[in-house]
């Protein structure tokens, strides 16, 4: 048991659930490594969500409700994190939820079809490995698809992500949002929108922003996405990390 009066008490709860992800059979042991990555990038960002931030999150929620099909990448870490306030960003957003995994066996992938399930969300994609495409040019598992998801998707949101399905994601034309907590990897600079926040803070901000937002024509929500600009954004997330060494 870990009292919430202990200060890392959020942290520690995130490792909890990685270590019971790893043990359930559905994550990796490489992710429990990735989430140890992810939680030094936090402690530099200062843990919480910068105005940066929180403007890549407005944006990337304007982003899917103006895409004709949005699709949610989900992988054993975001699921293990944050899998019912995926579910809920999916049913606000009109957005699929598909299971991408670079370490994929039928055991995994059949444990997170499952976790999804029982939260409700019958029509997961990804899980049928007879019927996946292959995206051209991933040279990685990760390659596979499901025809009406990520393989038609003109939005795709991803966490997590190894740079190479990132950047052919974008040359296949389209638009990837990223949530990491890295600014400086592949992925982070080669998308389109770059959330650099946990994401266990990250998608209940973006079911908040899909409340507001859902309802704005689409003049409104164009207007969001055309003031943004990944370039700056990561900018300014690294001046972050700068401010960080020298006060820590």
């Amino acid at each position: 048991m870990i009292p919430k009066s202990h200060p890392r008490y959020e942290s520690l709860i995130q490792r909890e659930k990685i270590k019971d992800a790893y043990k359930e059979g559905y994550l990796a042991d490489s992710g429990m490594i990735a989430h140890g990555r992810g939680e030094a990038f936090d402690y530099l960002i200062g843990e919480k969500t910068s105005l940066s931030s929180e403007k890549a999150i407005k944006t990337s929620v304007a982003t899917l409700l103006l895409a004709k099909n949005p699709v949610i990448s989900v992988n054993g870490n975001s699921t293990a994190l944050a899998a019912k306030e995926i579910v809920d960003l999916a049913n606000e957003t009109n957005s699929k939820i598909e299971i991408n995994l670079f370490y994929r066996t039928e055991k995994r992938v059949h444990i997170i079809s499952n976790i999804y399930r029982n939260l409700g969300y019958e029509n997961i994609l990804g899980d049928d490995s007879e019927n996946l495409k292959y995206i051209d040019n991933i040279d990685s598992p990760r390659a596979t698809a499901s025809e009406e998801g990520i393989y038609s998707a003109d939005v795709v949101l991803v966490s997590l992500e190894d740079g190479d399905r990132a950047e052919v994601l974008v040359d296949n034309g389209k638009k990837v949002i990223a949530i990491d907590l890295n600014p400086l990897s592949r992925t982070a600079k080669a998308v389109d929108i770059t959330i650099v926040d946990n994401i266990v803070r990250v998608i209940p901000l973006m079911i908040k922003y899909a409340k507001q937002l859902k309802s704005k024509d689409k003049n409104y929500l164009k207007k969001i996405v055309n003031e943004f600009s990944n370039t700056e954004n990561l900018k300014k997330s690294l001046n972050l990390i700068e401010v960080a060494k020298f006060e820590g």
